[in-house]
């Protein structure tokens, strides 16, 4: 049996008090949330902390609400089963439930957040492995070692985000709000990440996420499409969350793609993006930004299925997705979300 190391628990009862928590030691501390990745990898010692400020009692960090300009908001500490029974969210951005309904099982999505998702840790085929395993290699760069086994010459952790949710906001535009004792501050939700997979968040170890700021809809399409292994529980290796705008015309006059489960942080395929702007959605434009995002996809040996495989999918993945935007005939499908399921497009 796994057992956790010894930690100090504090309950915060609020956003002032658990920003007032870590600030007093940010490096030793570590937020709790719904717990399905950060519990497990300390059983593992994959993550340490000798403190744990649970948030689970913080109010102001759930929900979801009207915020300004026609943003939605949603709280931090939000389940994933609680968002992805939400109605007003099945209406206005009915691809982002489709994300959430991806993650792992029924079970963890009732206690797993979607702020712990978004600040899920890296992951990788030498990482996530038992400790014996680990040490029988004399560990990695990500934890102890100074060897990232994936590129071994390489002086850069290549562990890769593997959150269901990030490519999906990061193609729609979302936004996030940070909070720590020297304040508040909303930043683009691309830039809560950073492609290293070592330091993979770009928040202040003191900061705590308290919400995402979800755009007015404005006509915006908006699909997820998830490849892994099973059609349940299993962590994407490949993700694409496309988001795009169409005119009077049928052109395509806005677009934004991400890839997820390539890179240590979602990664924009802007190739793909100059294939379809200011082009109506056809087998040509669709095919092409597909190609494009291959070239992008820059898929290593860090995760299941092999690498060139994953690269091949990436093309086949965008282009299914952007069929889908367009209403165009499938050639492909996700087997736990078959193309043409209600409420899918804006």
């Amino acid at each position: 049996m796994l057992r956790l190391p010894e930690f100090t628990l504090h309950q915060a009862r609020s956003l002032q008090e658990a920003c007032a928590l870590v600030a007093e030691a940010p490096q030793s501390t570590r937020l709790l949330a719904g717990g399905t990745d950060l519990l497990p990898n300390m059983k593992r010692r994959h993550q340490h902390a000798q403190r744990l400020v649970a948030l689970r009692n913080v109010s102001e960090l759930r929900g979801v609400a009207g915020h300004g300009s026609g943003e939605m908001r949603v709280g931090a500490m939000s389940t994933l089963s609680q968002l992805a029974r939400n109605q007003e969210l099945q209406k206005s951005w009915p691809g982002f439930v489709r994300a959430l309904r991806s993650i792992s099982s029924p079970v963890l999505r009732t206690t797993g957040t979607i702020g712990g998702n978004l600040c899920l840790d890296t992951r990788c085929n030498y990482y996530n492995q038992s400790e014996e395993w680990r040490q029988a290699i004399g560990g990695c760069m990500k934890e102890v070692g100074d060897t990232c086994w994936v590129a071994p010459s390489s002086s850069h952790c290549w562990a890769i985000s593997a959150s269901d949710s990030a490519p999906l906001l990061c193609a729609i535009g979302a936004r996030v709000r940070l909070a720590s004792v020297r304040g508040e501050r909303v930043i683009p939700l691309e830039q809560l990440f950073v492609d290293d997979g070592i330091a993979y968040l770009g928040k202040a170890a003191d900061e705590v996420l308290v919400d995402i700021l979800l755009p007015p809809v404005a006509n915006t399409r908006a699909t997820y499409w998830k490849l892994r292994r099973r059609g349940s529980i299993d962590f994407p290796v490949l993700g694409v969350g496309a988001a795009l705008r169409l005119d009077a015309h049928g052109v395509v006059e806005h677009v934004r793609i991400y890839l997820g489960a390539v890179a240590s942080a979602p990664l924009r395929a802007e190739k793909a993006e100059e294939a379809l702007l200011g082009q109506p959605l056809t087998e040509a434009s669709v095919r092409a930004a597909g190609e494009a995002a291959r070239g992008v996809a820059n898929a290593l040996d860090n995760t299941d299925f092999t690498m060139l495989w994953r690269r091949q999918m990436t093309a086949v993945w965008v282009e299914g997705a952007l069929r889908e935007l367009g209403g165009l005939a499938p050639r492909a499908h996700m087997p736990e979300m078959p193309l043409g399921a209600p409420g899918m497009v804006v």
